[in-house]
């Protein structure tokens, strides 16, 4: 599912440069982030930095390993990513621009589904109120079986019964 991108002030290449330049040691916004920005931000996919860096390279985009990792740690630091572990693998997801949503995660096949529930939402709202809690965000990640994994789950075992 994708979602309708949140209205926002900066582009995420600004916004990631503000961030650079506000920092206690204020940095560079070297060429090689500024093309690695606008190529994770121009198309809304989960991604683990190994995936990126053969995306990089089929897209003839010449940026160091090194400067992918850096990266993408200030990514998550300036608030444009959201690191997402899953299965001991660390992957990113968009987090400037869209919507807070949640996850399920099939265990066979490793798809990602994307889901909003505002039920969810105002549950976590009340329940952090109610503790005197001050919410910046949560992760929800549903771990399961797809439809598709099921189906050709139940396809093998009617075979076996045979």
């Amino acid at each position: 599912m994708t979602f309708p991108a949140i209205e926002v002030s900066q582009t995420p290449e600004s916004k990631f440069r503000e961030y650079l330049a506000t920092r206690p040691k204020p940095q560079r916004f070297t060429d090689q982030q500024r093309d690695l920005v606008k190529y994770i931000f121009s198309r809304h996919t989960h991604f683990d930095a190994d995936q990126l860096l053969e995306d990089l390279k089929i897209a003839q985009l010449n940026i160091s390993r090194a400067t992918v990792y850096r990266t993408l740690s200030k990514l998550v630091d300036a608030g444009l990513l959201r690191r997402i572990e899953l299965n001991g693998r660390m992957c990113y997801e968009h987090d400037y621009g869209y919507p807070q949503h949640d996850h399920l995660v099939c265990e066979s096949c490793h798809k990602m589904i994307e889901f909003l529930t505002p039920e969810l939402d105002e549950m976590l709202r009340q329940v952090s109120a109610q503790h005197q809690f001050q919410m910046t965000g949560h992760t929800l990640i549903i771990r399961g079986t797809c439809i598709e994994c099921n189906r050709a789950r139940g396809a093998k075992r009617k075979l076996d019964r045979i």
